[in-house]
């Protein structure tokens, strides 16, 4: 699976601006519901407990508060489809991850379409407004 290629395919298709930083790194700025947009960030990464590459899809939702409930989000979580929270660089973001090898654009729309949306509706819940 060629993550860039298949990138800047579906940011053309749904009218999505794209970039490249590099071989392993794109982004793309996706049209989301209400005119927002949500910025998507596609990462071809090597696992090292398992020896294989790993698409990672993540998109900042807001940045850390004292005051967000944590456990809710992580189990209002175990409904997504890919899913999951993660914390990074004092940033809350959603993230969807799977196997290089095993992909399919399918696959890959339908996760890319589930960080979107759902990040910005919990950035939408979280700060009311739309910042990423």
């Amino acid at each position: 699976m060629d993550l860039t290629a298949f990138m800047k395919k579906y940011a053309d298709q749904i009218g999505g601006q794209f970039t490249q930083y590099d071989p392993n790194h794109s982004i793309i700025i996706m049209p989301v519901s209400g005119n927002r947009f949500q910025t998507v960030i596609g990462t071809v990464k090597k696992n090292e407990l398992y020896n294989r590459s790993l698409i990672a899809l993540t998109s900042k939702v807001c940045a850390l508060k004292t005051n967000i409930d944590y456990k809710a989000l992580l189990e209002q979580a175990a409904h997504f489809n890919y899913c999951r929270f993660i914390v990074n660089e004092n940033y809350l973001q959603l993230e969807a991850v799977a196997a290089v090898e095993t992909t399919t654009e399918n696959t890959l729309t339908e996760m890319l379409q589930e960080v979107a949306n759902l990040a910005d509706q919990y950035e939408h819940k979280l700060t009311d407004s739309d910042i990423h």
